[in-house]
């Protein structure tokens, strides 16, 4: 048992909590909880911790796992929450590719959503877990915009960071260009020059961009795709919030590709 937080593992997971420099360092990453702990792929997971109290009432959830035992103070030294639950997992960073996100197991065409300079952990997480909902083959997203590995982002997705390909890029414009190639066409979130998010076809390859919570896409990105679409708005609302919207959008694609079966 791991009794120190002097300990080098310990100081080194703190490290993975808090640095984004030391996830993308070691590509690895730190899940917890026992719901996302107990989802994680096999092939991902490359050291498990638990505290001394979950090991004694939870031992049948770490079958046929190794696993180090850290004190309960030690492991509420490295959580990252209030109440640990007392498991966690140092996992591998995935790598997903274009084709990846392009193709889907049961064949139905591309939906993407792309996303400029996202700032908010719960936001992020939030698009993956709805993305995953409705269906999307993959997330692009810009290095601006906060990372996915972040613990509270992981949290927040819950489980679908396993299962959603995505892949980061410099500039989101790489993403729109990559999309544009394969013929999948590309809609803006924007009030210029728009018509109402449900009139377009979602049924063949698509991609919704989202941007930044309080500026939305910048002029340069919102210029390349090739449509503007807007959601309708009650009261004295300008906007939703930036989750909210792209799971509409999604979900209006989803709508759509099932009404088309």
């Amino acid at each position: 048992m791991i009794t120190s937080t002097s300990n080098q593992q310990v100081k080194n997971l703190v490290q993975l909590q808090k640095k984004g420099k030391a996830r993308r360092e070691q590509g690895q990453f730190i899940v917890e909880g026992i719901r996302m702990f107990a989802e994680i792929p096999d092939a991902w997971i490359q050291q498990v911790y638990v505290s001394e109290t979950f090991l004694l009432n939870n031992p049948d959830k770490l079958f046929g796992k190794t696993y180090e035992v850290l004190a309960d103070k030690v492991f509420e030294y490295v959580s990252d929450t209030k109440t640990p639950q007392g498991v966690l997992g140092v996992v591998k960073m995935p790598a997903y590719t274009k084709k990846d996100l392009l193709t889907a197991a049961d064949g139905r065409a591309p939906l993407v959503l792309l996303l400029e300079n996202i700032q908010d952990p719960g936001n992020l997480g939030t698009m993956f877990r709805s993305g995953e909902g409705a269906g999307v083959t993959g997330i692009i997203m810009d290095k601006t915009t906060v990372d996915i590995f972040h613990p509270k982002t992981v949290r927040s997705t819950m489980g679908g960071i396993y299962r959603v390909p995505f892949i980061i890029v410099d500039d989101i414009k790489e993403g729109i260009r990559l999309l544009q190639e394969h013929r999948i066409r590309i809609y803006a979130a924007h009030l210029k020059e728009s018509c109402c998010y449900d009139e377009p076809d979602y049924t063949t390859g698509c991609g919704f961009l989202i941007g930044n919570e309080g500026n939305g896409l910048t002029d340069e990105t919102a210029e390349m795709a090739d449509q503007y679409i807007r959601i309708p708005m009650g009261g004295k609302l300008e906007s939703l919030n930036a989750s909210v919207a792209a799971s509409l959008l999604m979900y209006e694609a989803n709508r759509q590709r099932r009404n088309c079966v």
